[in-house]
């Protein structure tokens, strides 16, 4: 079997994480980011499954995840998986979008999984660019234009395609995102929100895709992202996000994010004025 390679850059200029995965077998459980994904199918077959929607995704394919767009995938078959993705955060998106439209709002992706020539042909150069270290005035050229491309064609406004949840779910996210690193019951949620067990759960997972503790986990990683972004050590990183142990910490992390905490953090660090290259 093809030997599992993960390649990830943190371009300091542009400000987005790019990376690569080779030979990948490893199945990631639902769960959703507070960034922007855009994904590039180079090579096998995954099941995708994205908001109640099941994808049969394929070489070619160009994969879109919004902030909060719940997902899950896993192999449909014996081939190993290649991929290439950007990571984009709400604050860097928030910039480009103004760039691109005059209008300082987020724009939401209508499609989660598409297949547009026009859209590879800048997506995967900016992406071998980044990976190679070319000069900034391409890179940034390069990414204008393929966002460019994207909102046009596939581009909302992110507020009016915001599904209408029940104030009680809200309550209950609202709850969970201030206590993320405490100890979490059923009966506080529950209490905070009124809403019997039974029906706070089948609201909740309805309204999020994801149930309250699924939502919780993915709320701890990405603090955790955070914190290993800026230097922070994984086990204080652990202890700081509410996992019990470094060791329960790093399962999860690699569960959801596909690296270690500590190869993560490395893609951070100061090594490199222009942005950090792991290979492993």
């Amino acid at each position: 079997m093809k030997r599992e390679i993960r390649t990830v850059v943190y371009d300091k200029i542009l400000q987005i994480e790019a990376y690569r995965f080779e030979g990948i077998v490893q199945p990631f459980p639902n769960h959703f980011h507070e960034h922007y994904v855009i994904g590039f199918v180079e090579n096998g077959k995954r099941c995708l499954f994205c908001k109640d929607q099941k994808y049969n995704i394929k070489k070619g394919d160009i994969i879109l995840f919004n902030p909060g767009d719940n997902h899950a995938c896993v192999q449909s078959n014996h081939e190993t998986f290649d991929y290439r993705g950007f990571n984009i955060s709400k604050s860097i998106m928030l910039d480009l979008a103004e760039e691109i439209t005059g209008k300082r709002e987020l724009p939401r992706f209508s499609k989660n999984v598409i297949y547009n020539d026009e859209i590879s042909c800048y997506l995967q150069p900016l992406h071998e660019m980044i990976m190679n270290g070319t000069s900034d005035l391409e890179k940034e050229e390069s990414l204008l234009f393929l966002l460019s491309a994207l909102i046009q064609n596939y581009g909302q406004s992110f507020e009016n395609c915001i599904s209408e949840c029940p104030k009680e779910i809200e309550k209950a996210c609202e709850f969970i995102r201030q206590h993320f690193n405490e100890r979490i019951y059923l009966d506080q949620l529950c209490h905070h929100t009124g809403l019997s067990k039974s029906t706070l759960l089948r609201a909740f997972t309805k309204s999020k895709g994801i149930t309250p503790y699924r939502y919780l986990e993915t709320i701890r990683i990405n603090k955790a992202k955070t914190l290993l972004e800026n230097g922070v050590q994984p086990i204080e990183a652990a202890i700081q996000t509410g996992f019990s142990d470094q060791s329960h910490f790093t399962n999860y992390f690699n569960r959801f994010i596909g690296l270690s905490p500590g190869v993560y953090r490395n893609i951070f660090s100061d090594k490199n004025k222009k942005g950090n290259y792991l290979h492993f």
